[in-house]
């Protein structure tokens, strides 16, 4: 089903696109250097597939991203620079400077957190569900996971309870070929995730990540199917990953010009042209979404260095034997 979309809708998503893109591009650069302490698992370019989906969610839509969605969380309304802040450990984080780089939440945008472990999420997502249908007001959950998630037992109960109770709920496969350090073919037998939902009895659609009006009238549909009480869909968006597993991983294990391959569909200036081609932008517009987006990320920065550290005590504050 193809959905008609305004054009204040198509601009939104390219500002927020390419906010996505440049905010990977500056994490990245601030951990190189040095400036940021830990792990930084980087989304870059499968930042198409994350703003389909947060356009496509009411502010009470609950959404439980994975470890390197923060695309979605930012398209779904969570401020740069308080995402910043708490990747740097800063008190005026999403959670307080605890929470760190892989556990963002913010409750306020109903955005309850990614966990630690692979598809974790999914099952406390089919729980999110079921209390959005007592609950009765029109709310639904989507779930985004990578394709290592689904090869756990937490995928299958997850789905499986969704499905088995007609739950409003959207799992979202971001497919980037690798679970860690491992191929899919490591991992499954078939080829493409969204098939899998034939055995739940649940629609599946598979789309390709990059290109973000593709996913965005999947995530629209599966969205009106979720709210109409028609229950759960499965997405597979097929993207791919431009780093690691981790920043400083080697990537030994892709094959040669794998990268290259799959950077000449960057999903930034593949929207940037069909854009053009809409004439919904030019190049002038285009100069300035990239001005605005740097203020941004800029100020971002500025806060987050002048916030404080969370204190040993803060950090300890929700920590329990």
């Amino acid at each position: 089903m193809k959905i008609n979309i305004s054009r204040e809708v198509l601009l939104r998503m390219y500002e927020k696109l390419v906010l996505c893109r440049r905010c990977e591009e500056k994490i990245c650069e601030l951990f190189s250097q040095g400036r940021i302490s830990g792990w930084i698992h980087t989304g870059m370019g499968q930042e198409a597939t994350g703003v389909a989906i947060g356009e496509c969610l009411q502010k009470d839509d609950y959404l439980t991203p994975s470890h390197r969605a923060r695309s979605v969380m930012i398209a779904k309304g969570m401020a740069v620079k308080y995402l910043m802040a708490e990747i740097f450990g800063k008190k005026t984080g999403v959670c307080k400077g605890i929470g760190g780089e892989v556990h963002l939440a913010d409750p306020e945008l109903s955005i309850l957190g990614a966990g630690g472990i692979v598809g974790s999420q999914i099952p406390v997502a089919a729980g999110l569900a079921y209390a959005a249908r007592m609950d009765n007001k029109g709310q639904v959950v989507v779930c985004d996971f990578g394709e290592g998630g689904t090869s756990r037992g937490a995928f299958h109960e997850g789905v499986n309870m969704a499905a088995v109770m007609n739950l409003p709920i959207i799992f979202v496969c971001e497919n980037n070929l690798y679970a860690e350090f491992s191929p899919i073919a490591v991992e499954m037998k078939i080829k493409d995730v969204y098939k899998r939902a034939d055995a739940y009895g649940i629609p599946g659609v598979g789309v390709d990540g990059n290109d973000m009006l593709a996913v965005y009238n999947a995530m629209q549909e599966a969205v009106t199917r979720a709210r109409s009480g028609q229950g759960p869909t499965l997405i597979e968006a097929k993207t791919y990953r431009w780093h690691g597993h981790y920043e400083g991983d080697g990537c030994k294990y892709r094959p040669a010009g794998e990268l290259e391959f799959w950077q000449k569909k960057d999903p930034v200036p593949l929207y940037q042209e069909k854009l053009k081609k809409m004439k919904i932008i030019n190049q002038q517009k285009i100069d300035q979404v990239e001005e605005k987006v740097r203020d941004t990320i800029e100020k971002a920065l500025q806060f987050t260095l002048e916030s404080p550290f969370a204190t040993r005590q803060e950090i300890a504050e929700y920590v329990y034997a």
